[in-house]
């Protein structure tokens, strides 16, 4: 058995699980772990864990330390750097006149080595670009092509709520998401509406999914004919987290039908006095 954290490696790298070594750490918290060559640095991203042997995947690498000040200073250095890699790249890409955008660089805690991460619609040769820019840099270099999710959660932004992107935030893993969950939300089915920043479906669609439906159960469904305390009427919209509906009654007039617990309740034995039909 190991006592294990995840950690993302740099500031957009893998997610992995790191034996802690008996050390508690806090999430958010910056330290050095062991890499492929060297020593690389990452955020905390959860409270500790234990995993059996037969759980472990890949070879279980190890927290070296907390990152202590001198750390910190060498990876804003690094930070700092990365402006002037980028400036290199771009115009190296440029000059082999390669079909790809660059989208960020980052160096490792040892600057052994330097990350490129770039976008392009179908695949690249960039195998002179690398050699050109390990003669530039006089380090290993890799470069990987990633997706427009990843681009946006690398670049960030704000998305329609006015928010900080779920994905340069809270959220660890891309999920798929499918226009099913919009549907069974609620939503208009339109794609500027429940399209984030990347152009793909909202991630929030996928993650707030389950507590929708809970929140649909007990609610009739738009079209359909209910009883309600005014008479009988056509349900003409529905709010999940009110868990209220908007009823057309038959003299034309609208209202609103609160269907919390005590509504509930009443809805279900008004059901059993007579049948529902959708309209």
């Amino acid at each position: 058995m190991y006592e294990v954290v995840q950690v993302r490696l740099r500031e957009a790298g893998k997610i992995s699980y790191f034996s802690t070594g008996g050390m508690k750490f806090k999430v958010s918290e910056y330290v050095i772990v062991e890499a492929d060559r060297g020593l690389d640095y990452g955020q905390v991203l959860g409270d500790p864990e234990v995993i059996l042997d037969s759980d472990i995947e890949d070879p279980l690498r190890k927290i070296i330390r907390k990152a202590n000040p001198w750390d910190m200073h060498q990876i804003e250095k690094n930070k700092k750097k990365v402006k002037e890699v980028m400036e290199t790249c771009s115009k190296k890409i440029r000059e082999r006149k390669l079909q790809m955008k660059l989208i960020d660089a980052e160096f490792s805690f040892d600057r052994s080595k330097i990350m490129f991460y770039f976008t392009a619609d179908g695949r690249v040769d960039f195998r002179d670009l690398v050699k050109d820019l390990a003669s530039a840099f006089k380090t290993r270099i890799e470069l990987k092509q990633i997706g427009v999710r990843d681009e946006a959660k690398m670049l960030g932004g704000f998305g329609p709520c006015g928010r900080a992107l779920c994905c340069a935030t809270h959220l660890k893993d891309f999920e798929p998401v499918t226009i099913k969950m919009a549907k069974e939300q609620n939503l208009p089915l339109n794609p500027t509406k429940i399209s984030g920043l990347c152009g793909r479906l909202m991630c929030c669609l996928s993650y707030e999914h389950k507590m929708y439906k809970d929140l649909m159960k007990g609610l009739p469904q738009e079209g359909e004919k209910i009883k309600t305390e005014k008479g009988m009427g056509k349900v003409m919209s529905l709010n999940a987290l009110k868990r209220e509906v908007t009823v057309e009654l038959e003299d034309g007039t609208f209202m609103q039908v609160n269907f919390g617990s005590a509504s509930k309740e009443k809805y279900d034995k008004e059901k059993d006095k007579g049948p529902r039909s959708h309209a």
